[in-house]
């Protein structure tokens, strides 16, 4: 069964940067979709960033230009990095994976097998 295993989060001020990391178990190009979503204290899960099976990207309102979504296929790892950061930024992030996906599903955190554990990102004022 696919696993994912995130790393990266933690503690940053406004204006700076994180990388998130996504590692899979399994193969992920042409097989998987892979989603970033976040959600923040009382507050729904909230949608960041896609990267379809052919490698094609997809990002939540307002979070392009500021977040990019990339694979390594060789090393089956997604990455998210978020530069230009404010504290509305702060949530527990998720990846999520699923083979099934359609592109109008790709926003629906719901329509997602499998998930990471989460990571936490704080940014300060």
């Amino acid at each position: 069964q696919m696993q994912l295993v995130q790393s990266g989060g933690g503690l940053v001020q406004a204006g700076g940067s994180l990388r998130l990391s996504c590692a899979a178990s399994e193969r992920l190009a042409h097989r998987y979709v892979v989603g970033w979503f976040r959600q923040a204290s009382g507050k729904e899960r909230e949608f960041v960033a896609a990267i379809g099976r052919n490698g094609h990207t997809y990002y939540g309102d307002s979070l392009r230009g500021r977040f990019t979504i990339s694979r390594d296929s060789s090393k089956n790892k997604v990455d998210l990095q978020m530069n230009d950061l404010n504290p509305e930024d702060t949530a527990v992030y998720y990846c999520a994976a699923d083979q099934r996906l359609i592109l109008s599903s790709y926003t629906q955190h719901t329509q997602y097998d499998y998930w990471g554990q989460g990571t936490q990102v704080t940014v300060s004022s």
